[in-house]
């Protein structure tokens, strides 16, 4: 380890952490979280007491938000939330990400993944299947608290025996807009693109030959985009 001034840590410094007082403070899911997060393996780690409160925090949002969909995921006709698109979409994509960084041994960037997963899942009403994605994929990380997650979400068996979930392509495929492209106001052309694209991305897919074509040699003023819809080049007359 590290400590945040560079310096190494020793006993004759006095800057030695015992992972134990860390263990009995926050438990072993915690320092396991934030010794992976906090650096890449080929990496020295520095030591950092905000880094372990917010692996904390984690947690902690982990288990509210399952014990609250416990609570809560059957309405009052007796019946759980199903995954609609948007939510599947989400799931397996997650599914890809965790199961890709974890094989690149690129543990921060999954965990990062994870942080994701929840922040676009808390306050919304999920499926099982959304619900229970966090403690499968959180098993290699916080063994002790998925395992406690599983048996809450009402399954007997141990966590460690649960097949890694598999990303389905179906739900890896980008949504496509279409997209009209104008110049000064006129439709030129149609393209299909990615509904999440960036601005950028939209503008350089946008100037198709038949829009070259009609834009000529003139200078583009500047292009008005509406995300998803359209893209106008406004170009000096």
């Amino acid at each position: 380890m590290v400590v945040k001034d560079g310096a190494k840590m020793s006993k004759s410094k006095g800057n030695v952490v015992d992972p134990d007082d860390l263990i009995a403070k926050y438990g072993a899911d915690t320092a396991r979280l934030f010794v992976l997060f906090a650096a890449p393996p080929e990496r020295d780690l520095e030591w950092s007491a905000q880094g372990v409160e917010g692996m904390s925090r984690f947690l902690n949002r982990v288990w509210r938000f399952v014990d609250g969909w416990v609570e809560t995921s059957v309405d009052v006709k007796g019946t759980e939330a199903a995954s609609n698109d948007a939510e599947c979409r989400l799931i397996h994509r997650t599914i890809r990400r965790v199961t890709d960084d974890i094989e690149r041994l690129h543990f921060n960037t999954a965990l990062s993944a994870l942080m994701e997963y929840l922040n676009a899942v808390q306050g919304e009403r999920c499926s099982r299947d959304a619900v229970e994605l966090l403690p499968r994929l959180l098993a290699p990380f916080a063994p002790h608290l998925a395992d406690e997650l599983w048996e809450m979400c009402g399954h007997a068996e141990c966590i460690a025996t649960v097949t890694w979930p598999s990303a389905d392509p179906k739900w890896l495929q980008e949504e496509m807009s279409c997209v009209v492209v104008q110049v000064n106001g006129k439709l030129r052309d149609r393209i299909m693109i990615p509904a999440e694209s960036p601005e950028a991305t939209v503008k350089e897919s946008a100037l198709t030959e038949k829009v070259r074509t009609v834009i000529g040699n003139r200078p583009v003023i500047k292009a008005i985009c509406v995300p998803g819809k359209l893209i106008n080049f406004v170009v000096k007359e």
